[in-house]
């Protein structure tokens, strides 16, 4: 690709401190902790790849740029640092901005650099030229460009800060091509990054009442999300709920920040938890579509607000308390606060039953033995290879929404989906952070025959860096969550149907991956097994039936 290469400025003696801009751009992405740059080639970028090489920051290239900045926020999401990509200019970040839009909405901190038309030149019509900032700033929490090379440090820090203060988020910075070829002083030190486990106290009076309501509360539960675990208050929160015997709910990213085989974990029973409790905590997680704007909490139910920091929009509910702050010190001022309440066993043991009772009423679906299979039975299947530290990646409709019913999770980090943005093709970038951060752990990537078309030639990416990613399609055919809908509505379908028992698994094998078909449930877990033991990136390709329909009304998110 053409572009206005400017070759570095020679050194002499008296220059002999100074760097390029590209090396100056590694150097702080180095200091930060930074070991992984996501990106495509673009001439753009060479000054910067230039400086991670020297660096030592390993450059992850992928076939498509929104895979790159996938791929940030799937390392954020794995490590709870930041993810960072390179795209080049133009074309290059408009690529990535499906993925900027999704670390947005999940609150993943993740930082852009992207490449810029020489300043020089700039409005005389450079390749790539166009000023990138107006339409990347509503979906990041910095958007900027360096006005001299000096700048880019500052700027480097500024961008990672930012993306890791509460709310956290994506940062975006572009550099002009003249200026990251150019060379300044670097300076002599940086800023640090917050500590994300830490903030400040929360109102006082605030906690007052939301320690009363708790300590009087006779039917409590805990409903936790994303911005728990990014605040790491896992811990303290399982102290709270075993402490004041509080049922837990999570969904997002806080999934497996309670055991999900812990005796106050509970899914099935979510609508009976929140619709029955007199006081809930809702922590991390905002009352949006999937808690039905805050009508899936019961009416009369006191809610107590916890956050890391104030919302961003206005709540749908009248909310008893608001908490802002550190989590796990709000989180342990609640448990020492409210020990000593009301008992609340005979709620435990009712939610118990009642989560009880509708495992054992989708047991006929788990053990369906149907070819094409039905979901469930395939994530019974699958379920029973996975290791207790698996982690399972979501991307696609009706299947993957299955998978959220049934795959658990037991530790942090160990369940990621496209969260509420909702974009598919997110799962290969997210597969291949999460492998490379943790080689030695299995990495599932549930791929539905829909979203495998965003995103499926990262499958190439996969097996040019040896990242062995096992992937479990469930192909049927159709784009399930529009196409049963419509159906009720209108009688008819379009736009909805996918061409039935297309051959993914050999498209991954001429990728250079391992790929089998399967249609009968005693295939599942030898073409698993065989997956998992190929040592290259797999596709197992399950046909499942296309006229299973996903009931809309589940309790889970």
């Amino acid at each position: 690709m053409n572009v206005d290469i400017v070759p570095p400025m020679s050194t002499d003696t008296e220059q002999s401190t100074r760097l390029h801009g590209g090396r100056l751009v590694a150097r702080r992405l180095k200091a930060h902790g930074v070991t992984k740059l996501f990106t495509l080639s673009g001439g753009h970028l060479f000054s910067i790849f230039d400086g991670c090489r020297e660096e030592g920051i390993d450059i992850v290239d992928v076939r498509h740029e929104s895979a790159a900045t996938f791929a940030a926020e799937g390392w954020a999401k794995v490590t709870r640092r930041p993810g960072v990509a390179a795209l080049t200019a133009g074309p290059g970040v408009t690529n990535g901005m499906s993925a900027m839009a999704s670390a947005q909405q999940n609150n993943s901190p993740i930082v852009v650099l992207g490449g810029r038309a020489p300043a020089m030149r700039w409005g005389q019509g450079s390749l790539q030229e166009i000023d990138h900032v107006p339409f990347v700033r509503p979906l990041t929490k910095l958007a900027a460009t360096a006005e001299s090379t000096a700048e880019i440090p500052g700027l480097v820090d500024e961008a990672l800060i930012t993306a890791m203060t509460p709310h956290s988020g994506p940062a975006f910075v572009d550099f002009p091509l003249d200026y990251v070829f150019m060379e300044a002083e670097e300076p002599e030190s940086g800023a640090q990054l917050p500590d994300a486990a830490r903030g400040p106290a929360p109102d006082g009076a605030a906690l007052e009442r939301a320690v009363a309501l708790l300590r009087d509360a006779e039917r409590p539960v805990i409903m936790a999300g994303t911005n728990l675990y990014w605040g790491h208050g896992e811990q303290a929160l399982l102290e709270l709920a075993q402490e004041l015997r509080i049922p837990v709910f999570l969904n997002g990213l806080a999934r497996g920040c309670v055991p999900a085989d812990h005796e106050l974990f509970f899914s099935r029973a979510r609508g009976n938890g929140l619709k029955g409790a007199d006081v809930a905590l809702v922590v991390g997680v905002p009352m949006d579509f999937r808690l039905g704007f805050g009508q899936s909490i019961g009416e009369d139910t006191e809610i107590v607000v916890i956050d890391r920091a104030e919302p961003l929009r206005d709540h749908p509910r009248r909310v008893a308390a608001e908490l802002y702050g550190g989590l796990s010190a709000i989180l342990d001022a609640l448990r020492t606060g409210a020990a000593g309440g009301t008992d609340s066993s005979a709620w435990v043991r009712d939610l118990r039953a009642a989560e009880d009772e509708k495992r054992a009423a989708e047991r006929a679906e788990l053990d369906d033995d149907r070819g094409p299979l039905h979901p469930m039975r395939l994530y019974k299947e699958l379920g029973e290879m996975l290791d207790r530290n698996a982690i399972v990646i979501g991307d696609g409709g009706d299947y993957v929404s299955y998978a959220g019913r049934v795959i658990d999770s037991y530790e942090p980090g160990c369940w990621l989906d496209p969260g509420p943005f909702g974009c598919l093709g997110c799962g290969p970038g997210y597969a291949l952070a999460a492998k490379l951060a943790h080689p030695d752990r299995q990495v599932v990537l549930l791929l539905g025959d829909g979203a495998f078309g965003f995103s499926g030639m990262e499958f190439d990416t996969l097996a040019r860096h040896g990242v062995n990613v096992v992937g479990v399609m469930g192909n049927n055919g159709i784009w399930a969550l529009e196409k049963h809908p419509m159906e009720f509505l209108y009688g008819y379908s379009v736009a909805a149907d996918l061409r039935p028992g297309t051959r993914y698994d050999q498209v991954v094998e001429a990728l250079g991956g391992h790929g089998e078909l399967v249609d009968r449930p005693a295939d599942v877990k030898p073409a698993l097994a065989r997956a998992f033991e190929s040592g290259r990136p797999a596709l197992v390709n399950v046909l499942t039936d296309p006229t299973v329909v996903y009931p809309r009304k589940s309790n889970l998110a």
